[in-house]
């Protein structure tokens, strides 16, 4: 039997992204910290990743995503969008975030 094809997410402003059931973040009061748990792996986002990834629940747009982190961080739309977009393409690339 041949292997199921992988089928790339491509993160575009119109995604939802969304945190896989097996993924969670959860706050580690140890480390007053917020942890990104999957099977076999703890990540540790900075804050600009983990403001990024609570925004991430499957309804809100990318597009909505870097306006509101903009607004958040007084920053241009066009700066945060190629951030945003990047980092969540790296992370929809390791299955840790879907659309």
């Amino acid at each position: 039997m041949a292997a199921a094809e992988r089928h790339r997410t491509v993160i575009a402003e119109d995604s939802r992204p969304g945190l896989p059931s097996f993924v969670r973040l959860q706050f580690e009061p140890v480390r007053g910290a917020w942890a990104l748990l999957s099977p076999e792996k703890v990540m540790w986002p900075d804050e600009i990743s983990y403001d990024i990834l609570k925004r991430c629940d499957g309804d809100t747009t990318v597009a909505e995503i870097i306006s509101s982190l903009a607004d958040e961080y007084d920053a241009p739309e066009e700066v945060v969008r190629d951030d945003v977009c990047g980092f969540l393409q790296v992370w929809a690339d390791r299955r840790l975030v879907v659309a």
